[in-house]
Order: structure tokens, then C-alpha cells, then sequence
């Protein structure tokens, strides 16, 4: 199958994220939100780092021009049913996908392809509510998306070849590299990365050391770019430990339980850089540790 156009449910961080790759590899862009607010902070998002992307002469202006004029938006979510591929990049709850997805399911032709770019949810189980689970797959962009270079493919139990095949020529197309990942909880990167992550809050818990010695051990000690704190709070200390959650109940093994502390900062409502507070202060000149 050749997708021409893209649905993308979602215009946060991670929607204009795929909205902006997707129009610059010259795909016709619906991008759906709830709030018109959204739509339109998004678009000027993606007109800021394309421009940012044009001053550095990776994109011509021309470019930039012809991929913002791809890209619709609209609150209505059914116009996505005349796609080819939808892309769901909703908040990470299940509950929500879910629903989205039956919303949409009267609305989309036959041989329309929906994926998820959720970071952790089991697709077999988001398939299996859908008409189309042989149809249905993971489409999982890292964030930054322009930035980042892999997609993590994932299969549910009944995703077809030529499915897998389609959404491998996306990638392809956007000039990213695509991991095909089987359908287990948090799949390879976060399967990884996460307890990493909270590994790294349960050092700060038990007072081994601070936010700026571990952050800096991991910068300097193993060539991180990012500390797993810092990290955490770019990611989203919330999604951090939804993602946690989801491997401790899905594997069963205490080695996956959520650090308390994690678990602390996010009854807080300390989520990191988007909310200004988690494990650095955020709301003056230069990020200070909370702890």
C-alpha cells in the first residue's frame, strides 16, 4: 500500500513532532486536537522549528513553505477516516486510545492503516478493540521528533506483513531508521531506559548522592549526554512513571517498581520542564536541582 495521507490524533509535543517530519517528506498532514488552543500552538511549533531548520540550511525555505501548506488541522475528529495511515500520539492512558479509536472507527476506509505512538501500552490489546487489529500497529517516534533518528516498529499478535511493510516505507521515507520491537510491555527503548531512569531516582531517594552528582557521574562517567534526571524531567516525570507502571504490572518482577520518590514529585505535580518544577527548578534563569 502507498500512503499519501497522514492522520496525526494529538498536537502536543509529540503530534507536531510527526506533523513536521511527515509535511517535510511531503505527506498530506491532517493534524487533530480537542482544543482549537492546541491546533494552534502547535502550528507555530512547527513554523518556528522549521525555521529554525531553514536558518541552519538543512531545509530550503521553499522547503518549509511547501510542507506548512500540507498540513490541515481540524477538531473534528472523523475527517481522519479519509487517510491512509492514522498516527495516534494522544496522552499515554489507554483508556483514552481506546476511545479514540472507536470514535473513529466508523468513519475510516477500508483499507486505512492506524498505528499508535504510545511509549509502553500492549498494541495487541489497543488492536483488539479496533475492526482492524490485522491493521493495527505501533508507530513509535522518539522525541525530539525532527531531531531523533529511530521509530520503534511493533507488531501486535495479528499485524500483517503488508502493514508492517507500509508503515517500514514511512520510515523509510522520512530518512529514519526503524527498530521492529515484539509487542512487550515499554518495548526496547523503554524497556531500557526507564529503569535506568529509576534507578537513578532511587539513588537520589536513598541519599547516594544528589540530583547534580548523579546527573553529572552519568554525564562525565558514561558519556551520557543528558543526565537520567535531566532526562526524566524532559520526558515528563508522569510519563516516566506511567511507563514504570506498565512494566511492573505487565513482567510481574519488583526490579520494575516505581521509586516512591518518582511517585512523590508526581502527586506534587513536579512533572519537569512542562510544568517548570520536578527534579530541577525550571522558572529562573538557569535550571536549579530540588534536591
Amino acid at each position: 500500500m502507498d500512503v499519501k495521507s497522514v492522520g496525526v490524533i494529538g498536537a502536543g509535543q509529540m503530534g507536531n513532532g510527526i506533523a513536521h517530519v511527515l509535511a517535510l517528506a511531503e505527506y498530506d498532514v491532517l493534524l487533530n486536537d480537542v482544543s482549537q488552543d492546541a491546533l494552534n500552538s502547535a502550528m507555530a511549533t512547527i513554523e518556528g522549528n522549521m525555521a529554525r531548520q531553514a536558518s541552519r540550511g538543512k531545509i530550503s525555505d521553499e522547503e518549509m513553505q511547501s510542507a506548512l501548506k500540507r498540513i490541515t488541522t481540524t477538531m473534528e475528529l472523523p475527517q481522519l477516516g479519509q487517510t491512509d495511515l492514522v498516527i495516534e500520539a494522544a496522552t499515554e492512558r489507554e483508556t483514552v486510545k481506546q476511545a479514540i479509536f472507536e470514535s473513529l472507527l466508523p468513519h475510516l476506509q477500508p483499507h486505512t492503516i492506524l498505528t499508535s505512538n504510545t511509549s509502553s501500552i500492549s498494541i495487541t490489546r489497543l488492536a483488539s478493540r479496533t475492526d482492524r487489529p490485522e491493521r493495527f500497529m505501533g508507530f513509535h517516534f522518539m522525541n525530539p521528533v525532527p531531531v531523533m533518528q529511530l521509530v520503534e516498529l511493533i507488531r501486535g499478535i495479528a499485524t500483517d506483513q503488508p502493514t508492517f511493510a507500509a508503515c517500514k516505507a514511512v520510515v523509510d521515507r522520512l530518512g529514519k531508521t526503524a527498530a521492529s520491537a515484539e509487542d512487550f510491555p515499554a518495548f526496547i527503548v523503554n524497556r531500557i531506559l526507564m529503569p535506568m531512569i529509576n534507578e537513578a531516582v532511587y539513588t537520589l531517594y536513598e541519599g547516594v548522592g544528589n540530583v547534580q552528582s548523579i546527573d553529572q557521574s552519568m554525564k562525565l562517567g558514561a558519556n551520557h549526554p543528558m543526565g537520567p534526571l535531566e532526562l526524566a524531567d524532559f520526558i515528563g516525570l508522569d510519563t516516566c512513571l506511567a511507563i514504570m507502571n506498565v512494566l511492573h504490572d505487565g513482567l510481574a518482577d519488583t526490579k520494575y517498581r516505581p521509586c516512591p520518590l518518582l511517585t512523590k514529585y508526581v502527586e506534587a505535580g513536579w512533572l519537569g520542564r512542562k510544568t517548570q518544577r520536578g527534579f530541577y527548578d525550571y522558572r529562573g534563569e538557569a535550571p536549579v536541582p530540588t534536591r
